[in-house]
């Protein structure tokens, strides 16, 4: 009986598969945009054989969508007027008319957000079988009714006209009647194309060139406005406040960041919330293809992601690539997740009971980043976050976005579905928005101590899972033993690389046992670096970010010597020819340098090295564990002794041995310490998964299993 009812019902199915479309209204819904909601009212109508127009619109508060009259129509018939009485009475001609179909919908926006309701969702006519049968797809194009003109004027017949089109054009579905009409048109002296504001694309396939790439409205102006990501489009932001982006060697300004508004951010923080169900039930398998070919398109753009990077925030080409590949290799982390999301399985913990734990993603997750690494620290958040199912909220640095931006249409590219990524923009008002939304579950920050002090207290207090990695103090202590001409390329290197506008720079060199025999060394190695624009083939020194920058530099350097320390190599005075503008500062060394200074105590973000003596090992590993801000801590020394007395007792999340402070690979983690890092967990590697996730424990218990079990049991005795 059940496989009968089955079959009935098969056979059931495959008649209503014979059926006509039954033209369904779009389900109603909240959008993050009003082209979002006209996509979407579009994109099912044609799936019923109907398509729809825009009958009313207010691009800032309502549009009102209709039926398009497509198909065959119903007849309509008149009735007769009896009302004049039997004299005058006269029986009219019954005839079919068409009328206008009912079918309207109407989207309004509300706080931020468009609401879509359908105020009546029945139609007068029948389903289109094939969308092609529409009057729309027998319009001309511009360039087709310019032909049409040029083929009347020489003598051709429409007939003639419109086999000359469908050879350039073969899907083209217009009739003789509609030459004729653009015929009587251009008597008129109209050859202007109708404005059809239909939501089915054009199938003509004779486009113009200005119709066949269209840029987006933040690419047209002069300088570009760097959009928005809401939902998987690029938007540009309704905003009237931006800040200038620009080049720091030359000051030209290079594109405006908009602050996004209250309203955009609701809808990016929506578009995420509502795109989590469906990525997180995406199987890991796919997500991992996803990032593949996330991988793969980096890649291809490489070059592009590097020369945005230079130009944007002055570092060489070369660290700029390096900034990319460090970045990738998050990427490529994030492609291997599969095996590190897995869970625990105890099978029988009591009599039919199994208990096992899972690894969930949170929900929307936002990160908020600085300005020194453009490419790589936004892939330590988002690449991650998103691969284990979350979606994600990105902020780049106000100062270079254009690096996140062209990350995000890689990602859109690669198949990562609308609203699991999206971007916005702004300072104090988007990070207090951040902090405060109850749909975001988790914030990732790096950047300065201050602000990482403030979005780590406002929001916890909003009880989210935060992680903040601030501005550190990096130490090299260097013993008597050290090898010369290792140490120093290591210490300039890492002292003055990217104008020491990276977290793990190494600003401070303690000399153990004296300082002498290093000091001009050290000078003689700084002087021979290049300093020049980013994008000069030898340059090994860019400009700092901005003329803040430069000018806090400065005053920290000159507060110094008025403190005592002693100005061994001064670079506040460097002029690069040709870039004489630039925000340039040449390697800075200061010696005789004293704890007690603000320099000494301060994140100089600089190309400035301090330099200082002390006796004994003892004593540099008590400076380095009073400082505040030390984040990280390398030793110099041929001794094996040393180096393992120096890791056993100094106070720091990341030691290097004869080697500066690195950033670990993706598969390790980025491990802060004290003031430096406020939070649970840290970075990438299996931290930063544990951060993305939460563990949930299931105990289950089957009673038929159980049951079953238990009557075998009895029968075998």
């Amino acid at each position: 009986m059940a496989g009968r009812v089955f079959r009935l019902s098969m056979m059931g199915g495959d008649n209503c598969l014979d059926e006509p479309p039954q033209m369904l209204p779009p389900p109603p819904g909240t959008f993050v945009d009003r082209e979002e909601l006209i996509q979407h009212v579009g994109d099912f109508a044609v799936s019923q054989g109907y398509v729809v127009t825009i009958k009313q619109s207010k691009r800032d508060k309502f549009v009102i969508l209709g039926c398009d009259r497509g198909g065959v129509y119903r007849n309509r018939r008149k009735l007769a007027d009896d009302s004049s009485g039997e004299q005058n009475s006269r029986k009219r001609k019954m005839a079919s008319r068409l009328t206008n179909c009912p079918f309207e919908a109407v989207g309004k926006k509300d706080d931020g957000l468009w609401i879509l309701t359908i105020k009546n969702g029945t139609h007068n006519h029948e389903a289109l079988k094939d969308i092609s049968e529409h009057p729309s797809a027998r319009r001309f194009n511009e360039n087709e009714v310019l032909l049409i003109k040029e083929m009347t004027e020489a003598g051709l017949k429409p007939r003639q006209i419109l086999k000359r089109l469908r050879q350039s054009n073969p899907e083209l579905m217009s009739t003789p009647k509609h030459v004729y009409n653009v015929k009587a048109k251009i008597r008129q002296g109209n050859v202007t194309v109708r404005n059809f504001k239909s939501l089915r694309p054009q199938t003509s396939a004779m486009i113009s060139d200005d119709q066949a790439v269209t840029e987006p409205s933040w690419r047209q102006r002069n300088p570009p406005r760097v959009p928005n990501l809401i939902g998987g489009r690029f938007v540009d932001s309704q905003s009237f406040s931006s800040i200038d982006v620009i080049n720091p060697a030359t000051q030209l300004v290079v594109s405006q960041v908009p602050f996004t508004t209250s309203e955009e951010f609701r809808a990016a923080v929506f578009a995420a919330k509502r795109a989590f169900p469906l990525w997180r039930s995406i199987s890991i398998a796919s997500r991992r293809r996803i990032m593949f070919k996330f991988q793969e398109l980096i890649h291809r753009d490489i070059d592009k992601l590097a020369m945005t990077i230079t130009t944007e925030h002055g570092k060489p080409l070369k660290d700029a690539y390096d900034d990319v590949w460090c970045g990738l290799e998050v990427v490529e982390h994030a492609c291997g997740l599969a095996t590190t999301q897995i869970g625990e399985f105890a099978p029988n913990v009591s009599k039919g009971i199994d208990s096992y734990s899972v690894r969930e993603p949170l929900g929307v997750c936002a990160g908020i980043c600085p300005s020194e690494f453009p490419a790589m620290i936004p892939l330590w958040m988002f690449a991650i976050a998103v691969a284990c199912g979350n979606t994600f909220v990105l902020k780049p640095s106000e100062k270079d976005p254009g690096a996140s931006v062209i990350l995000a249409e890689l990602a859109m590219e690669a198949g990562l579905p609308n609203g699991v990524l999206n971007i916005v923009h702004g300072t104090n008002d988007i990070l207090n928005s951040i902090c405060d939304h109850e749909d975001i579950k988790a914030i990732t920050f790096s950047g300065p101590e201050a602000a990482g002090a403030y979005i780590y207290a406002r929001a916890s207090a909003s009880r989210k899972r935060t992680q903040c990695n601030t501005g550190v103090k990096n130490h090299a202590v260097v013993m008597p033993d050290a090898n010369m001409d290792a140490t120093l390329n290591a210490l300039v290197a890492a002292g003055f690389g990217a104008a020491g506008q990276k977290c793990m720079a190494i600003s401070m060199a303690i000399f153990v046992g004296g300082l002498s025999r290093w000091e001009s060394k050290v000078v003689e190695s700084a002087k021979a670096i290049k300093v020049n624009s980013g994008k000069e083939p030898n340059a090994e020194i860019g400009p700092v970010i901005s003329k803040q920058m430069r000018e806090r530099i400065c005053r920290s350097i000159q507060a110094s010597v008025e403190c005592g320390a002693r100005l061994v190599l001064d670079g506040r005075d460097i002029v690069v020819p040709g870039y004489e503008q630039g925000n340039f500062i040449g390697p800075t060394i200061l010696c005789d340098v004293r704890v007690d200074m603000d320099c000494c105590k301060d994140e100089s973000f600089g190309p400035v090295l301090l330099c200082m003596q002390v006796e004994s090992l003892e004593e540099a590993i008590n400076i380095i564990n009073r400082n505040q801000n030390c984040g990280g801590a390398s030793i110099f020394t041929s001794s094996s002794l040393t180096a393992r007395k120096f890791q056993a007792e100094v106070e720091v999340g990341q030691v290097g041995i004869n080697i500066p402070v690195s950033d670990p690979l993706p598969v390790a983690s980025f491990i802060g310490c004290r003031p430096s890092f406020m939070g649970d967990t840290s970075f990438d590697g299996k931290a930063g998964i544990h951060f993305y996730t939460q563990m949930k424990r299931v105990t289950q218990k089957w009673n038929d299993n159980v049951s079953v079990v238990e009557s075998t049991e009895e029968g075998s005795c």
